[in-house]
């Protein structure tokens, strides 16, 4: 049996959108890319709503890849694939992060998680338009965090170049709910999942 990790935020977690709980099993991503792929692998997920993946979050360790991610790739057994998703709530106006720091904190977390994968899928963050600006959490984002997501996405795709990753890039084929604008419907979800096994499927291992 092959073993996947997903290490990601919200969107890897399951959030709905619409209640601000989690979908249920069988729904969010993850759980529709175990159905796909079948019993030949074993998906674990590790996503938590609000994690950042290159500033501290104050609400704690948990929450800020930066200080977690170490630890748990450190404690954690070899794995088969690492899928790698990180950035959207970096993106957060009050860290007034750059694009220098986005890039360093992905290339660490990139380093650490080869000690452990064989092969690494590298998502890069939810591409933001205007209706952040009015959904659920604008108290958050603003034009700037637009920009930035837009920015993010040429640093993810040459560190995948670089580094020999997958790239995967969901933003070309999904978008989130109009509810928040970063966040993803069930239909959304489902997509994700199939999408993903078809990407898994063709790694040659």
């Amino acid at each position: 049996m092959k073993t996947i990790i997903c290490y990601g935020d919200s969107n890897t977690f399951g959030y709905n959108p619409a209640n601000s709980k989690k979908f249920d099993d069988g729904i969010y991503w993850t759980s529709a890319l175990q159905a796909k792929l079948g019993n030949d692998y074993k998906i674990i997920n590790e996503g938590v709503c609000d994690r950042m993946g290159f500033v501290d979050n104050p609400k704690g360790f948990e929450y800020s890849a930066r200080l977690h991610f170490p630890k748990f790739i450190e404690e954690v057994s070899n794995f088969d694939i690492f899928i790698l998703w990180l950035g959207t709530n970096d993106l957060q106006f009050q860290n007034n992060i750059s694009l220098e720091v986005i890039e360093n904190g992905l290339r660490n977390l990139i380093n650490l998680s080869k000690v452990k994968a064989k092969s690494i899928i590298l998502i890069p963050p939810v591409l933001l338009d205007e209706r952040v600006l009015t959904g659920t959490f604008n108290f958050q984002f603003n034009k700037t965090s637009i920009i930035r997501s837009k920015e993010a996405q040429s640093i993810y795709e040459q560190i995948a170049r670089d580094e020999n990753l997958i790239y995967f890039d969901l933003n070309k084929f999904v978008k989130p709910c109009d509810i928040d604008g970063l966040h993803y419907d069930k239909n959304g979800h489902k997509l994700i999942g199939e999408c993903l096994a078809d990407c898994i499927n063709k790694i040659d291992m």
